[in-house]
Formats: structure tokens, sequence, C-alpha cells
């Protein structure tokens, strides 16, 4: 079972993760649009592809599979879900399972101010977010909300853009600079066509963050969730963390789970203010947080590849031990 991992970037302990889970009776192949990344150090085989949004981007992909016998996708990226589970299709057609969930739930998790009313529609806590400065400098002034503030891109990835306003003149030039941030990266693919409603404007709320693994099978039914408290952050992602067993944040997962309807993986950001769990951003692939699971015993690679073969996962996969601390280490290495 050949494996291929789209815009694979810096999640190279993912595809060793996978290549224990294949024991030998598979290869694991990474591709990304730039060259030099770590995760080709993993690799078996690795191939530079077009942008995400080039119009030949799911032809090339297409051809690859073809040409290297790929029976399974796994996008890593936030960008790369929508387009491909748009062509989903074309995929299953030869027989590669594209282990990503629709376009839907990408919509959801990846548009910021969707996660905000798909969360708040259905009954879960999260930050008031605003999708406009007018509609958040009235918020203010009616006292609804108070700085300090988070304004970050509608739809941010990588801590791109993001900013804390701490009075009436940050939020305006915050909100500027947020904007700019957008044209001058990746980021303007996915705001194109929205410049006028591409900032956020967020309530800052204190307490403990928490990492989530929501973990459905992948038909999107639930099996469970794996949780963590968080020690440590760096550039958006978790840098240490403990792994925990929370019936709350259990339940949460759950629920999440039964109204979202993901495959696999769900990555989810959540801080527990006021003994209440308020659910901060969604993602709905491997996020950062997975190794911190992985080290303590769950094994979701293992899981994947067999329900891929039609089979039942093994209950250990999702056998998580408690107390177990987990840290990122910077490891330089030689480009090969």
């Amino acid at each position: 079972m050949n494996i291929l991992f789209t815009s694979s970037g810096r999640r190279g302990y993912l595809l060793r993760f996978f290549k224990e889970a294949l024991n030998g009776k598979g290869l694991v192949h990474a591709a990304n649009s730039i060259a030099i990344n770590t995760a080709f150090l993993e690799a078996d085989r690795t191939v530079v592809t077009p942008l995400i949004h080039d119009k030949n981007y799911i032809g090339f992909l297409l051809d690859y599979c073809d040409r290297f016998a790929i029976k399974v996708i796994i996008p890593l990226f936030d960008m790369d879900l929508p387009v491909l589970a748009a062509n989903i299709e074309l995929f299953q057609d030869k027989g590669i399972t594209l282990v990503a969930s629709s376009t839907d739930v990408a919509k959801v998790c990846n548009d910021k101010w969707e996660t905000y009313t798909f969360l708040s529609r259905n009954g879960f806590h999260t930050p008031m977010t605003y999708l406009s400065l007018n509609s958040a400098v009235n918020a203010i002034s009616e006292g609804e909300l108070s700085f300090p503030v988070m304004v970050k891109p509608r739809w941010g990835m990588a801590s791109i853009g993001i900013y804390v306003a701490e009075d009436m003149n940050e939020l305006n030039v915050l909100h500027t600079k947020t904007r700019r941030d957008i044209e001058r990266s990746y980021l303007r693919y996915e705001s194109a066509g929205s410049e006028d409603s591409d900032v956020i404007t967020q309530e800052i709320l204190l307490g403990q963050e928490y990492g989530l693994d929501v973990i459905n099978d992948l038909n999107g039914s639930y099996i469970t969730t794996f949780a963590k408290k968080k020690i440590a952050m760096r550039a958006g992602e978790t840098d240490a963390a403990i792994t925990i067993k929370d019936a709350m944040l259990s339940d949460l997962g759950k629920t999440l789970s039964g109204f979202l309807g993901h495959k696999a993986n769900l990555d989810v950001d959540v801080i527990v203010s006021g003994k209440k769990p308020y659910i901060l951003e969604m993602n709905a692939r491997f996020g950062g947080g997975y190794p911190f699971s992985h080290l303590a015993g769950a094994d979701l690679p293992k899981a994947i590849l067999s329900w891929i073969k039609g089979k039942p996962a093994d209950p250990s996969c999702f056998t998580l031990s408690e107390g177990v601390i987990t840290m990122k280490a910077i490891e330089p290495r030689l480009h090969q």
C-alpha cells in the first residue's frame, strides 16, 4: 500500500509513524511545492508539485499516482483539503482512498467566520468573533467586547497576520497590517474575492489551553477523543504537552464529531475559561498536536490502514496513557 502525503512540509514525524504502521508493506511518498522541506528527508520517494491552486495540480497528482501505484493520499495542509475533496471522485475512480473530509467540513474549519457561526449555531462555546472592523468597533462601544482583542486572517494558517490590539488605535492599524500580510502571503488565494471581509476581530479569553484529537473512522463515525494539556506554545503550534483524561473534553469531542462528521483526525484547540470549554479553532487533518497522542500510545496511522483494508482497527490504536509529557525538539538535518 503506497501512500502519498501532499503538502508534506514539516510533518516528517507523520511519515515515520506511517512507515512503522506499513511495516515494510508499502512505500511513503512526500509531495510538496517547495523542494527543501524536512518531510522529504523521511520519505521513500519525493516529488515537487505545482502550487495547490494551479490548474494542473490535480492532473499532476493523478498522473503521479498512476506511475507509482499510489493507493492512499493524505493531505497535511489546510489549503489542500477543499481542493482535493472537490475532486474526490477522480481519485476514487482510480481506486485511491483520499483521507480527507468533505468540502463542507473543510469550509467550516478553514474559514474562521464559518467556524464561529457553525459553533454558535450548534450550541458550542466559542470566543465572540466579528467579521468587519465596524462591527467590532460597535461591539467595543456598546461594552459587548473589550480590549485586548485578537486580530487575525479569516482564512488563517501558520500564525500569519495574527496580532493583539490593546486599544482602538492599534485595532485600526493592525487590521490594516493583517490585510497586507494576507496580500503578501499564500493566504491571498483563500481570501480572493473577499478582500472586504478577510480579517476578523476576536475576543481573547483567559484560561488553560488544551489540544484535542477527535477521532472518527473513515465513514465519519465517532471513535474517541485524545486530550492534551498544553504546556508551551511556539509559532502557533504546541511545543510541549501532557496527556490527560477529562470527561468534559471527551464529551465535547464526541458532540463535535456528531455535528461535523469529519474523517479520521480533527485537530481542535480549546481553552477552559470560567469552567466552560471554548473551542478556538479546528483543523480537519493531522495537526501539530497529534505526535503527543502517538508517543503516549495511540496509533491512528495503524487504524487508518486497517480501515482502508476494510478491517476493524485494533482497540489498542486508541489507548492513550495518561500523564505522558512530550516536547518537540529542534534538530538540524542535512538536506539530501
